[in-house]
């Protein structure tokens, strides 16, 4: 199996290679932009699949397909973890969001050993994705969340929630008056919940929302720390592979 990664973050697609090796899957190329990327497929046969990133440094990697027809298949890796998942789900073998987990790469490439085309190349609308990815379809959001406290149901308004945060296999929202809640829910069951222009996942363990943010420092390993405005239980990082696309979403 010929495997490409197409990663613009050098240590990244590293990363990947080597959690892809440990799979037994040998990575034989690694690009990181548009134009190499376009360059390297019209002079090199086709890969039988491909990690590809979205976001590349010069743009969006679908660019890449305005100019050559490539005839491989693909998982998408991205940060992207809330209106276009569908999207990548319907039009790709998998996705796997950043930081990416060991146990659903295997799962990935799993499936793609199950169903990889015999003679055909996987076919993919990337018009209709990146149409979803510059202009998301509007939909609503949860504004509120209710938890159980005593023998009462407590509603929490989303706009209350300073960030949502998994601990001893809970998941909890931490509130502007200073109160921990114990949700019926998981992080992961959370990203099609919150609305993505206010809640960010910074990572695996926290969801922050961008109206409670009092500070942003800078932190060992070029990664972020969040200073909220009440809630300091633990501290808050931003994961590495995370930090750009946080910046990005400051903006």
């Amino acid at each position: 199996m010929r495997t490409i990664i197409i990663e613009d973050e050098k240590p990244s697609a590293r990363r990947l290679s080597r959690q892809l090796a440990e799979l037994g899957v040998e990575t034989s190329t690694m690009l990181h932009s548009v134009e190499e990327s376009i360059a390297w497929f019209q002079e090199n046969e086709h890969p039988d699949l491909i990690f590809l990133d979205i976001q590349l440094s010069d743009g969006l990697s679908f660019e890449i397909f305005e100019v050559v027809e490539v005839n491989s298949a693909i998982i998408f890796t991205t940060a992207y973890d809330e209106y276009a998942l569908q999207a990548f789900k319907l039009n790709s073998i998998d996705y796997l969001l950043k930081p990416i987990d060991d146990d659903e790469l295997e799962n990935a490439v799993k499936k793609y050993r199950s169903v990889k085309p015999a003679s055909q190349k996987l076919t993919l609308d990337f018009e209709d994705i990146k149409k979803l990815l510059v202009n998301p379809i509007e939909r609503e959001y949860k504004k509120r969340f209710t938890t159980r406290v005593g023998q009462h149901l407590k509603i929490i308004n989303a706009d209350e929630v300073e960030c949502f945060y998994s601990e001893n296999k809970g998941t909890y929202a931490a509130t502007s008056d200073g109160r921990n809640y114990l949700l019926d829910t998981t992080l992961e069951n959370l990203e099609v919940d919150l609305e993505p222009r206010v809640f960010f996942r910074v990572s695996r363990k926290f969801y922050v929302n961008i109206n409670h943010i009092n500070d942003i420092v800078a932190y060992t390993n070029s990664r972020l720390k969040i200073k909220l405005n009440r809630y300091i239980d633990q501290e808050i990082i931003v994961s590495r592979e995370r930090v750009r696309d946080f910046k990005l979403w400051l903006e």
